[in-house]
């Protein structure tokens, strides 16, 4: 009996994958370089299964149907070289290697183009639902050697998970390093989305002073409307968790917040393309301002901890507004991801379906909501939607909540509670609506100082001019470039 693909890693995810792929009738083939993984896993989870054992790769190469698919799961990096580096060897011309951990999508663009000089394909997708979903359908996001997706496209949509309708949270993005670039800015939106509902309850918590079962009533009613997530579902869990004493457990995990690189890689990305990714990009400070206690018990020590006053007003109409706010943040951290994936789609030649992207988080993946529904709709409405904001469905939304959102920032600000995400979304949204921001100034200073020139508003765009501003100067200006 030939295997139908090949699995490497026998972790977490790649356990639930295997058990995933095998419930769907395909037959799977393991490896893992700790042979020993690969016995236990046999005897034990994959007892009695369609699932094949091997103890070197040499011998998972031989148990697969040609053309072979062999899937690494596998930390990214260096690891996922190595693997590649072991297998090629070992493969024919038309083989498939796909790497579904969360590699970096440059290094997925080099994988792609290496190996496709070597006559094989590479798939680099991304995937998303953590344990759960690995093991009861993922939302998968392939990327890479086209030829491959009709080889690899039975196994990837029938382990996927599906929205409503049955469709697969599972389609093809693009070429080279599009799945694992999606999937990036995908955990930024992740990153993103963890901060604010982390922010909104800091805010129940410490501002107005309610209860953990308080907390959780408040997001179970959230979930069941247009806020209902997978994050926000979860949250009304942790909150209602009680430790061995009866107490909230939350309460007891300490506030350091760790990271594994995706949501860093997307702000970089936002900086090498331009795109303003504010609030994702202050979600993954506010980890590493989280991270620094040491530093910030003594802050509070030496400057003195913020004096939030008791909340006096009625918490029920400012709860609502607390909802309407995070909705309105959700709309701002989404518009920027969506950004920032046109950007790099015009960058790299990446063809991508946003309305396709918006269903392949709908189900699945750890962002699911029915909030990236009305993402779908709007760019099934129009595919070359310039900006999620000027949809007409958000446009009416933030015209609607975006007094909610100044008047939770403004009580965070005056009553000194940190919630970076929040003030973002804001002044991201008052910038983008602003017809002339300070940037002007911002200009002449920089043809002040480095006769770096600027443009007139009365004179057609791509004119640049100097201006020899204390008589002293000359008038050779620096050439006009922006990165």
């Amino acid at each position: 009996m030939k295997a139908d693909i090949g699995l490497i890693g026998l972790a977490v995810m790649g356990e639930n994958l295997v058990l995933n792929m095998e419930s769907k009738g395909f037959t799977v083939a393991v490896y893992n370089r700790t042979t020993a993984k690969v016995d236990d896993f046999i005897s034990g989870r994959g007892k009695g299964k369609k699932i094949l054992g091997a103890h070197s790769l040499s011998e998972l190469v031989s148990m697969l149907e040609k053309p072979r698919k062999v899937m690494m799961m596998v930390k990214a990096g260096t690891a996922v070289d190595q693997t590649i580096e072991q297998l090629v060897p070992l493969l024919e011309a038309g083989d498939i290697i796909i790497d579904g951990g969360n590699s970096n999508y440059q290094d997925t663009i080099r994988r792609t183009h290496d190996l496709e000089a070597k006559g094989l394909l590479f798939v680099g997708s991304g995937v998303s639902g953590g344990e759960e979903g690995a093991l009861h359908g993922p939302s998968l996001m392939p990327g890479g050697s086209e030829q491959a997706w009709p080889h690899i496209k039975p196994i990837f949509q029938a382990i996927s998970a599906k929205v409503e309708d049955g469709s697969p949270c599972c389609d093809w993005v693009g070429s080279d390093g599009a799945g694992h670039f999606v999937k990036m800015v995908h955990n930024g939106i992740e990153y993103g989305d963890m901060q604010l509902i982390a922010e909104t309850f800091h805010i129940m918590r410490y501002r107005l002073g309610m209860s953990y079962d308080e907390m959780a009533s408040v997001f179970e009613d959230w979930n069941n409307g247009d806020l209902g997530s997978y994050l926000v579902e979860i949250t009304r869990d942790i909150l209602r968790y009680k430790d061995e004493d009866g107490s909230p457990l939350v309460e007891k995990i300490l506030d350091t917040a760790g990271q594994k690189g995706t949501g860093k890689w997307a702000g970089i990305a936002s900086l090498e393309f331009g795109v303003p990714l504010t609030l994702i990009a202050e979600a993954v400070y506010a980890r590493l301002l989280s991270a620094a206690k040491d530093q910030r018990l003594a802050a509070a020590d030496i400057l003195g901890e913020p004096d939030c006053p008791a909340f006096s007003g009625d918490r029920k109409p400012f709860v609502e507004k607390l909802g309407k706010a995070l909705y309105a943040a959700k709309i701002i951290s989404y518009t920027q991801g969506f950004l920032l994936l046109k950007e790099a789609a015009s960058n790299f030649g990446w063809n991508l379906n946003y309305g396709a992207i918006a269903l392949m988080w709908r189900g699945g993946c750890i962002i699911r909501s029915t909030f990236l529904g009305k993402i779908k709709e709007a760019f099934d409405a129009n595919p070359n939607l310039e900006n999620l904001m000027f949809a007409p469905f958000f446009a009416e939304k933030l015209r609607a909540s975006s007094d909610a959102l100044r008047t939770v920032a403004a009580e965070c600000a005056s009553s000194g509670i940190a919630t970076p995400a929040l003030f973002s979304a804001l002044a991201y949204y008052d910038g983008m609506r602003t017809r002339r921001l300070p940037a002007n100034l911002l200009q002449a200073q920089r043809d002040y100082f480095g006769a770096h020139t600027y443009e007139r508003i009365d004179r057609p765009r791509g004119e640049f001019f100097h201006t020899n501003w204390t008589g002293h100067g000359g008038t050779t200006a620096a050439s006009t470039y922006n990165v």
